[in-house]
C-alpha cells in the first residue's frame, strides 16, 4: 500500500535514531518474501495527546484488475501489488528488477526483452523460439497488450505507478494469452491540478564488470483546469560482466582451427575471428514517453500516449562453466537491438450512470539479432555426423563450417477493446465488453558461413546456408463479461463471468536449404509448392492456418465475513491458441486449456497495521504446449499430454512501529505430470500417453522452472535526523531448485537449476525535495541460476564424453546480475 509518512514531533527523533541499532539488525536477519503493499500512517490531530505517540496503520491500494477501480482488499482474486514507492525503494529498473518480488512468477531469460514468463506453476520451459507457442502470461501496459511471442517489452520502470499482478486464469476478462495469469504495468498519468517535475541521476559498479549509470526525468504541465501534459525520459547504461574470453576451436573433419584472439595471425589451417573482450555483455537503453489527457467535461476525458524504447545489448549474458566463472568463448559479433514505440488511445465516459472505457493501441516492434552459431557446426562436425564434409568454396575446398545468424523480427499489434460497467454501488453489477486484436509477425533468420560456395548458398542470399522467410499472424476476437449479484448486501456476493473467443493463426513462407546444398529435401528451395519468389525468397514452401472458436467460463462467491475480512472460491478457465509449426511439414499443434479451482482469503488485522492475504488451489492443465529443438535446430511444438497443479500463495504487511515496516510474500508448488509424456502425438494431434518403458518424462515428473518454494521478506526502517528523515532497508529473495527440461534424459544433460538465496541493502537520506541513497544488490555476490540451455538439441551439443574440452557437453548457464554497487539522487520540483 501507499505509504504516507508524517514529520515525528521533537520529543520522539531520539527514540527513532535509539532504535537504528535494532532495525539494522532486522534488516540483516529476515529472511523471504514482499510486500504486496506499502505501509502508511494515520495522522493524530494536532495538539493531542495521541500525536506525541503516532500509530502506524496500512492505507487503501486501488487496482483495476477487473477492469473498474477497486480497493485490492475487496477484490477476489490473487493479485500482487508492487505500488511507486516500492519500484523506487527496491531499485527497480527493468524486469529481472521486479519479477524477482512476484512469488508467483518465473522466468527464463535471453537478455532484455527476450524473457519468458510462467505464472503459478503453468511451464513446460521452451527455447523462446520466434514461432514458438504464444505465451501463457498476458503484459499490459495500462490498457494495451504488449505481448509478444519472443517476449513482453522489457519497459523501463520510472514514472511507473504500480505492477499489478493476476495469478490464475484470467480467461474472461483478459483473453488469450492470460492463460495462467496477467502481468499489468500502469504509468502515471497527467494530472491538470498542477505543475510536478522530478529526476534522477544514478551511478553503479557490478562486481568483475564495469560501471553502469542512469539518468530519468519527469514534467507533468497543466494546459488548463482540465487538462495536462506529461513527458518522461530515461538513459540506462547498465554495465558488462560476462567476458569472452580468447579461445581456440579445431574442426576434425576440415582439420582447421579458429580463434577468437584479437592478437591471432591468420594462415591456411587458422582463421582469425577477433571477438574476445572483456565485460562484453553492455546494455544501453533510451526512452520517452508523451501523455496528453484530457478532460472534456465532468463525465468524459480523452487519455492518449505514445511511447518508445530503444535498447542495444551487445554480447552474451550467459556463460560456460568449461570456460570460468562468468565466461565463455565465442567466435563472432554478438548484439541484439529492441527497437520498439506504442501509440494508445483511451476514452473514459458514462452513458446514464455507466462507465464506457474504449482502448485503441498500435505497438511497433522490431528485433535484430547476431547469434554466434558455432556451437552447432563444431558439434555436428563430430563422428557421426561429419557436418564439414558438406561445406565448401567455390574451387571445392572443405572451409571453416562455423555459423553465425543475422535475424530479423518485425511485429506489428492493433487492439481494440470496447466495454461497458454498471455503477458499482448497484446490487447487480455489470462489466462487458468487445475485444480485436490482429498481430502480424514478419521472420527474416539466415545461417550464414563466410565463404560459402556460390552453388550451396541461398539464391540471393550469399553466404547463406539456411533462410527463414515467414510471415504469422495471430488474429483473436471476443466478447467477454462478468455479472455480479449481491445475494446479502456488503456480504455475500456470486460472480459469474464468460468469453466467448474466435482466434484465426496463421504462418506461411520460405524455410530450408537451397536445391544445390540438399536437392532431395521436402522444404526449402527444392520443397517449393508454387514457382514464384516470395518476399525475397526462393519460393513459398507452405501457407498454412488453423481457425478456432470456443468459450471459457469462471464462477466465484465472496463472502465478506466483516469490513476488514474476506474469503472466496472461485473456478476459472483460461486457454492459449493453437498455431503453425515453423517446420511446415508437422502438424499443427492444438489449444492448451488450464481450470482452476481455487479459495482465498484477504484478510487486514490490529487496526489495520496488519494484512493478511492468500490462496489454495488446484489446477488441470490439458494437453499443453511443448516446445523442443529440433533436427536442423528447428522448434517443434506438439501437445504434451496432462498436469496438475496444487499450490498455496501468502502476502503479509506489516506496520509493526510507526518507524519498521516488513513485508511478506512466498509461494509453494507442486506441479507434475498425471500421464506419461511420450514426445508423439497420434494423428488428430492427440498426446499419445501409453508407451510403456519409451517415456521422455513419465507420470509424476515435476514440471520445469518453477520452483517447489519461492519466497521474499523486504524490511524498511525510517527515521528521522535533526528535520530530515534516513531509511535502512534490506530484502532477502529465495528461489527453490528446478528442473531446466521436461524430460528426464534432456534434463539430465543440461541439469537442475540450482537453489539461490540473494540479499539487496539499501540506505538514504532525505532533506526537503531531495534524496540520496546508496544501494548493494546481491550483497553476496551469488550466481543465481536463471535459464540452462544448449545451442542445439540436447542430445548433440550436451552429450557427456564426446569432446574432451567439454566433458559434460557445452550448456550455457544464465545467471543474476553480479553484485552490484550504486548511488542515486533524486530531486522533486
Amino acid at each position: 500500500m501507499h505509504r504516507t509518512r508524517g514529520r515525528q514531533p521533537a520529543g520522539t527523533r531520539r527514540a527513532g535514531l535509539n532504535r537504528l541499532p535494532l532495525a539494522a539488525a532486522i534488516c540483516f536477519a529476515v529472511s523471504s518474501a514482499a510486500f504486496a503493499q506499502d505501509t502508511g500512517q494515520a495522522q493524530a490531530p494536532t495538539g493531542t495527546a495521541a500525536a506525541e505517540h503516532k500509530v502506524a496503520t496500512l492505507s487503501a491500494v486501488t487496482v483495476t484488475a477487473q477492469k473498474r477501480t477497486e480497493n485490492l482488499q475487496k477484490v477476489p482474486v490473487s493479485i500482487q501489488v508492487l505500488g511507486t514507492d516500492q519500484i523506487e525503494q527496491l531499485h527497480i529498473k527493468n524486469f529481472d528488477d521486479y519479477v524477482k518480488y512476484l512469488p508467483s512468477v518465473s522466468y527464463q531469460s535471453a537478455g532484455p526483452g527476450f524473457s519468458e514468463i510462467y505464472m503459478r506453476g503453468v511451464a513446460s520451459g521452451g527455447d523462446g523460439n520466434h514461432s514458438a507457442s504464444r505465451p501463457s502470461v498476458g503484459v499490459y501496459l495500462d490498457e494495451q497488450p504488449v505481448t509478444t511471442v519472443t517476449g513482453p517489452l522489457d519497459i523501463h520502470m520510472y514514472d511507473i505507478a504500480r505492477v499489478e499482478v493476476l495469478a490464475g486464469p484470467q480467461g474472461s476478462l483478459y483473453g488469450a494469452s492470460a492463460e495462467s495469469g496477467a502481468l499489468r504495468i500502469i504509468t502515471n498519468k497527467p494530472d491538470p491540478s498542477g505543475f510536478a517535475a522530478n529526476y534522477s541521476v544514478g551511478i553503479d559498479s557490478v562486481a568483475h564488470g564495469g560501471i553502469g549509470n542512469t539518468v530519468e526525468g519527469m514534467v507533468n504541465i497543466p494546459i488548463s483546469k482540465t487538462a495536462a501534459i506529461r513527458l518522461v525520459g530515461w538513459h540506462e547504461h547498465d554495465a558488462g560482466y560476462i567476458d569472452n574470453k580468447p579461445g581456440t576451436r579445431t574442426y576434425p573433419v576440415w582439420g582447421g582451427t579458429v580463434s577468437n584472439a584479437r592478437n591471432c595471425t591468420s594462415s591456411s589451417l587458422l582463421v582469425c575471428l577477433p571477438a574476445a573482450k572483456k565485460n562484453y555483455n553492455d546494455v544501453d537503453t533510451n526512452g520517452a514517453r508523451a501523455a496528453l489527457k484530457v478532460d472534456l467535461n465532468d463525465d468524459w476525458s480523452v487519455n492518449g500516449t505514445f511511447m518508445g524504447q530503444y535498447t542495444r545489448a551487445n554480447g552474451n549474458i550467459a556463460t560456460d562453466p568449461a570456460i570460468g566463472d562468468l565466461a565463455l568463448t565465442h567466435f563472432y559479433p554478438e548484439s541484439t537491438t529492441d527497437r520498439w514505440w506504442q501509440a494508445a488511445l483511451t476514452v473514459e465516459g458514462k452513458i446514464g450512470n455507466f462507465d464506457l472505457t474504449y482502448a485503441y493501441a498500435h505497438l511497433n516492434r522490431d528485433n535484430v539479432e547476431h547469434n554466434d552459431y558455432s556451437d552447432y557446426s563444431f558439434w555436428y562436425d563430430q563422428l557421426p555426423y561429419a557436418y564439414g564434409n558438406y561445406i565448401y568454396d567455390n574451387s571445392g575446398a572443405l572451409i571453416n563450417p562455423s555459423q553465425y545468424i543475422i535475424g530479423k523480427d518485425h511485429y506489428s499489434v492493433n487492439s481494440h477493446e470496447l466495454r461497458i460497467a454498471s455503477p458499482k454501488e448497484d446490487r447487480l453489477r455489470l462489466v462487458g465488453g468487445v475485444f480485436w486484436e490482429k498481430s502480424v509477425h514478419d521472420i527474416e533468420q539466415r545461417y550464414m558461413i563466410n565463404g560459402f560456395s556460390d552453388s550451396l548458398t541461398i539464391p540471393g542470399w550469399p553466404n547463406t546456408i539456411w533462410l527463414t522467410e515467414q510471415v504469422r499472424t495471430d488474429q483473436d476476437e471476443a466478447v467477454f463479461g462478468e455479472l455480479s449479484y449481491d445475494f446479502i448486501p456488503d456480504t455475500l456476493t456470486g460472480t459469474i463471468g464468460g468469453r466467448y473467443f474466435r482466434a484465426d493463426n496463421s504462418l506461411g513462407g520460405y524455410y530450408g536449404f537451397s536445391a544445390g546444398y540438399y536437392p532431395g529435401s521436402s522444404y526449402g528451395e527444392a520443397g517449393c509448392i508454387s514457382p514464384q519468389p516470395y518476399r525475397g525468397a526462393p519460393c513459398l514452401d507452405f501457407d498454412k492456418n488453423v481457425k478456432e472458436s470456443g468459450s471459457l467460463g469462471k464462477v466465484n462467491l465472496t463472502w465478506n465475513i466483516n469490513p476488514s475480512k474476506m474469503i472466496y472460491v472461485t473456478r476459472s478457465e483460461g486457454y492459449r491458441p493453437g498455431g503453425i509449426n515453423r517446420r511446415g511439414s508437422l502438424p499443427p499443434y492444438k489449444s492448451d486449456f488450464l481450470t482452476n479451482l481455487e479459495f482465498g482469503w484477504k484478510t487486514t488485522w490490529f487496526g489495520n497495521r496488519l494484512s493478511f492475504n492468500g490462496s489454495v488451489f488446484e489446477q488441470k492443465w490439458k494437453d499443453f504446449q511443448f516446445s523442443i529443438l529440433g533436427a536442423n535446430g528447428l522448434t517443434e511444438i506438439k501437445n504434451a499430454n496432462q498436469a496438475r497443479i496444487r499450490g498455496l500463495e501468502s502476502q503479509l504487511n506489516w506496520a509493526a512501529t510507526y518507524n519498521l515496516e516488513l513485508g511478506a510474500g512466498f509461494a509453494f508448488y507442486d506441479a507434475k505430470l498425471t500421464a506419461n509424456y511420450c514426445g508423439f502425438t497420434d494423428a488428430s494431434g492427440t498426446p499419445v500417453t501409453d508407451c510403456p518403458g519409451a517415456e521422455e518424462a513419465p507420470k509424476g515428473t515435476q514440471l520445469p522452472v518453477t520452483p517447489k518454494f519461492k519466497g521474499n521478506l523486504v524490511a524498511r526502517y525510517t527515521f528521522d535526523v535533526g528535520q530530515n528523515e534516513a531509511f535502512i532497508q534490506g530484502a532477502v529473495v529465495h528461489v527453490g531448485e528446478r528442473k531446466s527440461d521436461l524430460r528426464v534424459f534432456e534434463n539430465s544433460l543440461t541439469g537442475n537449476l540450482a537453489a539461490y538465496t540473494t540479499m539487496d541493502f539499501s540506505a538514504g537520506f532525505q532533506k526537503g525535495s531531495w534524496s540520496v541513497d546508496m544501494y548493494v544488490n546481491n550483497l553476496f555476490d551469488k550466481r543465481g541460476q536463471l535459464y540452462k540451455y544448449a545451442e542445439c538439441a540436447e542430445a548433440v551439443c550436451a552429450a557427456h564424453g564426446v569432446v574432451p574440452q567439454y566433458p559434460n557437453g557445452q550448456v550455457y548457464t544464465v545467471t543474476n546480475v553480479p553484485r552490484t554497487v550504486g548511488l542515486r539522487f533524486t530531486q522533486n520540483f
